[in-house]
């Protein structure tokens, strides 16, 4: 290729990766911020080598066939890849990259955050505070659910799963169980104090907080249903950072306003940006704004990455980070 290959950017990412992709690539850069939309998508495909996308880029079927094509290369920014039709881009010959394992301690990290929040009240005692309603401390006020020495089941025991059984069994003396069909060797689960289950039902009927760290697939899509919500413990918390509709949120709604669960702590969203109202009402439910990677570390971090896979498919060199 002659000249520098041309990257569309769809959304503004932290200064030093910018300034980065300027002196590689001729980079068109999102200044306004605002989601391209599928016409705009179309239009990069169009006439872009490249598009370095994020997770609010609907890059579907239809908007892959876009004719004439320019583009060879989507280089994911972020580690999931739900929002990309990756066996349209394989059979149009696009080339798929993400950003994997630099983001595990950062969403680790929220994951834990939730779960002590949502276990001590703090998004009531902060909304309190606030508003001005606190009157002083007294015995009874606000009185929360005890998390060291508590059984944590993880759903999933990938990368992020396992930092966050860290995080919980070394730290907080948490028993740590999970259920993952791909498991870890024996002795990485040990060393993590964490025990396989057999079965899902088996992690959401022992475990006072259940965690979800699965992918976005076909098959996990309402994982967590009506009927397996029905299972989790009625004084347990549900902490969702791994993607939006592996919840079904409308039986969540209910199971919350049933007494069926004791809480909840979401990043994601089924319907991400919208959330459905009922929860936005709901005392005991912490909501964050799909903060799991959001540190600068950590986004600046993913965007080398990013532009590492750039680098490697304009020199010809084999992806590091490759989907399809």
């Amino acid at each position: 290729m002659t000249g520098r290959p041309t990257v569309v950017v769809t959304r503004r990412l932290p200064e030093p990766v910018e300034t980065e992709l300027t002196s590689d690539f001729d980079a068109r850069l999102n200044t306004k911020d605002a989601p391209l939309g599928p016409d705009g998508l179309r239009e990069a495909l169009r006439n872009a080598d490249a598009l370095l996308c994020t997770v609010t880029d609907k890059l579907t079927a239809e908007v892959l066939s876009v004719e004439p094509r320019r583009a060879r290369i989507l280089a994911n920014f972020g580690v999931g890849f739900n929002h990309i039709d990756t066996e349209a881009a394989k059979a149009r010959g696009l080339a798929v990259s993400n950003t994997p394992d630099v983001l595990t301690d950062a969403t680790a990290d929220t994951a834990i955050t939730l779960l002590l929040m949502v276990a001590r009240r703090a998004g009531e005692g902060e909304r309190q505070v606030r508003a001005g309603q606190w009157t002083g401390w007294r015995p009874t006020h606000l009185l929360g659910t005890q998390v060291t020495g508590k059984t944590l089941g993880l759903v999933g025991m990938g990368r992020i799963a396992r930092a966050v059984a860290q995080r919980a069994h070394h730290g907080f003396g948490m028993k740590v169980i999970f259920h993952d069909p791909y498991p870890p060797p024996p002795d990485v689960a040990a060393a993590l104090g964490a025990e396989p289950r057999a079965s899902l039902e088996q992690v959401l009927g022992e475990a006072d907080f259940v965690s979800l760290h699965c992918p976005a697939t076909p098959e996990t899509r309402h994982l967590m249903n009506r009927q397996r919500l029905g299972l989790v413990r009625r004084d347990a918390f549900l902490i969702n950072t791994a993607r939006g509709d592996v919840v079904d949120e409308a039986a969540l709604v209910e199971a919350l306003a049933a007494g069926r669960l004791a809480g909840a702590g979401l990043d994601v969203y089924e319907k991400e940006p919208q959330i459905t109202p009922a929860l936005l009402t709901m005392e005991n439910v912490v909501l964050l704004p799909h903060l799991g990677s959001a540190t600068r570390e950590t986004r600046v971090a993913m965007g080398r990455r990013a532009i590492e896979n750039l680098r490697l498919f304009f020199s010809g060199s084999p992806l590091r980070d490759r989907i399809v």
